[in-house]
């Protein structure tokens, strides 16, 4: 079977603006997605529609494919990559472009869901430490998901699901382990130019989140467990944490 990974890559975010060809330790944050990406996957293509972008990746050796501005989804804009690219990959996956530290076995754990022939798309999860508390286990930032016995999801939420009774919230994720979602998605070619013709529901409409609209018409997301943290940045003071989170690497290594 064979895997291209594709990275969105938006300059007019939000939050944001231009945080794709922000440095970190002397690198772009794009660059620095793309090489981690092409240690697990021989093909890899950023998807933008910005030629700042377009123009840095090709700068640094890396391949760049510009795509419509008006792409309401990042699963969008993979959809168009992979027609343009000329691809002949049976599955695409999609890699975040603001997660700069993402780890090859993350993106190699995706990948193993595929060995079961009847996976249509797949996503990553992550247990979530008690330790954390229930503030940040309630974060609406920080969508949970509940999967069954076979490692597909039954539901994604912004909320805390499920709700355990009988205890006070605050010993819910001492009495139940949670998952959180990391938003990195893998689909079969035919999957995801059928998932992206699809209307929006009403559950994706409520909770603003695009998976809820694949589960809504039926189709099956498999998950796989990753342990290893990651780091999205959507602020500038994101930026920052992860620049000081690059240093702390880089001194444990000398």
């Amino acid at each position: 079977m064979k895997f291209i990974g594709i990275i969105p890559s938006r300059y007019k975010s939000t939050r944001f603006p231009g945080k794709p060809l922000a440095m970190i330790g002397g690198m772009t944050m794009i660059e620095r997605v793309y090489r981690q990406a092409s240690l697990e996957l021989d093909e890899v293509i950023v998807a933008t529609d910005d030629s700042r972008i377009f123009d840095t990746v090709k700068a640094f050796g890396g391949r760049a494919v510009m795509t419509a501005e008006t792409h309401p989804s990042g699963t969008d804009r993979c959809r168009e990559a992979y027609e343009l690219s000329g691809s002949d990959a049976d599955v695409i996956i999609n890699i975040q472009g603001d997660e700069p530290f993402i780890e090859p076995a993350q993106i190699a754990d995706v990948k193993s869901c595929f060995d079961d022939p009847s996976t249509e798309i797949a996503t990553l999860v992550r247990p979530f430490d008690p330790a954390r508390g229930f503030e940040a286990l309630s974060d609406p930032n920080t969508p949970k998901v509940v999967f069954n016995q076979h490692k597909e999801a039954i539901y994604f939420s912004r909320s805390v699901i499920p709700y355990v009774r009988n205890y006070p919230k605050e010993q819910w994720a001492s009495e139940h382990q949670y998952y959180t979602h990391i938003g990195l998605y893998a689909y079969r070619a035919d999957i995801l130019d059928r998932i992206t013709r699809l209307d929006r529901g009403t559950l994706e409409v409520a909770e603003s989140l695009e998976q809820l609209r694949w589960l809504e018409n039926g189709f099956k997301i498999k998950v796989a467990v990753s342990d290893y943290d990651t780091i999205g940045i959507d602020t500038p003071a994101d930026l920052e944490a992860a620049i000081a989170f690059l240093k702390r690497k880089e001194s444990c290594n000398d």
